[in-house]
């Protein structure tokens, strides 16, 4: 007995449904990651040293995810931020140590993504000053994280996640040896200079950012609290959890690839081996590789602006709400949680002046990038501890290879940290 095609299309649209609802934190963290200022860094990394660092893209999603799944694992069993966790199990001194590290690059991560908003949205309408711009889009956000609850605002980052799939389609209009892509993807190339590891620092603080072990622990809580599951959390609870996080750092690694890509068959090649900023890169496109990619790059930057920078400041206040026991959520009144909302206000505002100070996206980056390293491994290793606590997490300790994939993100976080200090002062 055959099905008809009619009789098909509901089974399709209720998985495709299905689908969507499993992904959520996950895949919103993931494609957060791609923020303008990580745009920026993989444009770097594939105008100067062309397909070399294609390899970095795969060797991070493994890592990514098993981190990420750390922490969606810890939110989901202990029904709490990560911030609540290390101030419960853990002494003071490092939970304000997390605190003093995070919230300038935080603060500094903002800036530099609305000044890259501003910048491009000006380049695709010159009429309009890049200051109007970064004003507009810093109110635009005020609005839309204070008036929607958290499940509509998770339903609009997930549609503008969309805008991460413009990047992937970029690489297919310009001529591509694929064979030589495929060669750098799988075969390491590492050039051993300062150029180079300084590259390779700022790709792995770009992906591994501490932040997003934050949010991403606070938004499975938040799920599970929304879903009134109950705190003893089943099998499919943590299976559908995998699957958001596997899926949304493989998506966030496929656009970091296909960005790297771009850059290097584009930009590398016509001898255009410097990009400070992500307007440089979206206008060095334009001659090289036509009007249209121009614009698909242009408008992803805006789309993962506006995804990234409700991640940021949102985080940022809930690690604040959670250490003081201010009550929070992005499902609360802004009557209800005052003191969240006004700090997300405060980051945002902050963030905007950075246009009135003279500190340029580059600087914010690099300052970023130094805190970033510094804090990444320290909460690498608490992470590695609290998965393995049989007090917090009771039978749902890490796996052994959870463990191994975090202890290797560890090593490298590690180096990247001693790396980046040691270039510093050489």
């Amino acid at each position: 007995m055959t099905v008809s095609k009619k009789q098909q299309e509901p089974k399709k649209q209720g998985r495709i449904r299905k689908i969507l609802n499993v992904l959520g934190p996950g895949l919103i963290t993931g494609a957060s990651d791609d923020d303008p200022s990580g745009i920026a860094t993989y444009s770097q990394a594939g105008a100067q040293f062309g397909y070399s660092t294609l390899w970095t893209a795969l060797l991070s999603f493994p890592l990514m995810a098993a981190v990420q799944g750390m922490c969606a694992r810890i939110g989901i069993i202990t029904a709490q931020g990560l911030t609540v966790t290390l101030r419960q199990h853990y002494p003071k001194a490092v939970l304000y140590l997390m605190l003093l590290f995070s919230f300038p690059a935080i603060t500094l991560n903002i800036g530099a993504d609305i000044q890259s908003m501003g910048a491009v949205a000006h380049m695709l309408i010159p009429s309009v000053s890049p200051v109007v711009f970064c004003v507009a889009l810093t109110i635009v956000l005020m609005l839309v994280i204070i008036k929607f609850p958290y499940q509509k605002i998770a339903m609009i980052l997930k549609w503008l996640c969309i805008s991460l799939l413009l990047y992937i389609a970029v690489p297919f209009m310009v001529h591509q040896n694929w064979w030589v892509v495929l060669k750098h993807t799988v075969v390491p190339d590492i050039q051993m200079n300062k150029e180079f590891i300084s590259i390779l620092v700022a790709l792995l603080g770009t992906t591994i950012s501490p932040y997003l072990f934050f949010w991403q622990a606070t938004m499975e809580a938040e799920d599970i609290k929304h879903k009134k599951q109950k705190l003893v959390v089943d099998k499919q609870v943590l299976t559908e959890m995998k699957l958001d996080v596997n899926f949304g750092m493989l998506f966030s690694n496929l656009v970091m690839f296909f960005i790297i890509l771009t850059a290097a068959a584009v930009l590398f090649k016509a001898g255009k081996h410097s990009i400070s900023t992500v307007e440089e890169a979206a206008a060095a496109l334009q001659p090289l590789a036509g009007k249209l990619t121009y614009w698909l790059f242009g408008i992803g930057v805006l789309g993962t602006g506006l995804l990234a920078i409700p991640v940021l400041a949102g985080s940022q206040s809930y690690m604040l709400a959670e250490t003081f026991g201010w009550k929070a959520g992005l499902d609360k009144t802004f009557p209800q949680a005052k003191g969240f909302y006004i700090s997300i206000i405060f980051s945002l505002l902050v963030g905007l002046g950075l246009n009135f100070i003279g500190i340029t996206p580059i600087q914010a980056l690099l300052y970023t990038a130094i805190l970033y390293g510094l804090t990444a491994p320290v909460l690498i290793a608490i992470i590695l501890h609290i998965g393995n606590n049989k007090k917090i997490m009771k039978s749902r300790t890490n796996s052994k290879l959870s463990n191994i994939l975090g202890g290797l993100t560890l090593l490298l976080m590690t180096a990247a940290a001693v790396a980046l200090i040691w270039f510093q002062f050489h």
